[in-house]
């Protein structure tokens, strides 16, 4: 694949066929080859794992719009893969920020992004229902006027900032899918129950399930036996190669232990492995 369109149609395919689809969030350009190399056949940047890359916090407007369309080109450009992206709340409150947001992911080569019903305020963390459906409205129009298949996804950020209501998440969840989204996406789900209703409420929009969780202790088998047709990380993976790195340099600091050090993927396979 080589062109935007074609990145585009294929990742389209990737939702519209039988079985799930496991998408990985690398955090940078080599993240990315290295789970390219591994057979995955599409990408989704994170924005938690490009904050912790920057040394900043996620969820607090610390990532400006134009540094994670930087990291998203990056991405991009490290593998032939159709790469989606997280555009957290569309940068801004106007349902024309959202749409302005999707435009600016298409012209740097992104073919599906996701807009969250998230505020990034503490006193009103989640925008009233029919503002956040005129957000996911406005992407939508935007997404639809490109000359290219662009997949979006809707997120309803209840269950992330310790709103777990699942009557109201599912209501967003529908309004999102009559409003056009492509794919629907609850963060935070936990329970088959949950994942379930959630399922059931959308047919037949595709729903993605965040997995990496402790809490979540469904397989892939499971979810997609309950209906569910994506998964994605999130931070997980950003978060495993953090926790590596800071329990071997804790170890050393701490004890003066070189032990934990020797887990280390060997230089000759990274350095093969980017090579290509």
């Amino acid at each position: 694949m080589t062109s935007q369109e074609q990145r585009g149609l294929a990742f389209q395919a990737l939702h519209q066929r039988d079985g799930l689809l496991v998408l990985p969030n690398p955090w940078d350009a080599g993240s990315a080859k290295m789970l390219a190399s591994l057979g995955f056949e599409a990408l989704a940047t994170t924005s938690a794992g490009l904050a912790f890359s920057l040394g900043r916090p996620d969820a607090e407007a610390a990532v400006s719009r134009d540094e994670a369309l930087v990291n998203a080109r990056a991405i991009i450009e490290a593998t032939p893969l159709p790469v989606a992206a997280d555009l957290e709340n569309g940068y801004g409150d106007e349902p024309e920020c959202c749409a302005e947001t999707i435009r600016m992911a298409a012209s740097i080569g992104l073919v599906g992004g996701s807009i969250e019903d998230a505020s990034g305020r503490v006193d009103q963390p989640i925008y009233p229902l029919d503002q956040a459906v005129e957000r996911v409205r406005a992407a939508v129009q935007a997404a639809r006027a490109l000359p290219f298949p662009f997949t979006l996804a809707a997120r309803a950020e209840n269950f992330l900032h310790g709103r777990k209501d699942l009557d109201d998440t599912i209501k967003r969840l529908v309004a999102f899918a009559e409003a056009g989204a492509d794919v629907l996406y609850a963060p935070g789900l936990t329970t088959r129950e949950e994942i379930a209703e959630v399922v059931e409420a959308v047919q037949p929009r595709p729903v993605n399930v965040l997995i990496g969780s402790p809490a979540l202790r469904l397989s892939l088998d499971e979810l997609a036996e309950l209906g569910v047709r994506r998964v994605s990380l999130g931070s997980c993976f950003a978060r495993v190669a953090y926790g590596a790195f800071f329990q071997a340099a804790e170890a050393l600091a701490q004890r003066g232990s070189l032990e934990e050090t020797q887990q280390a993927m060997p230089f000759a396979a990274l350095n093969q492995l980017f090579r290509g």
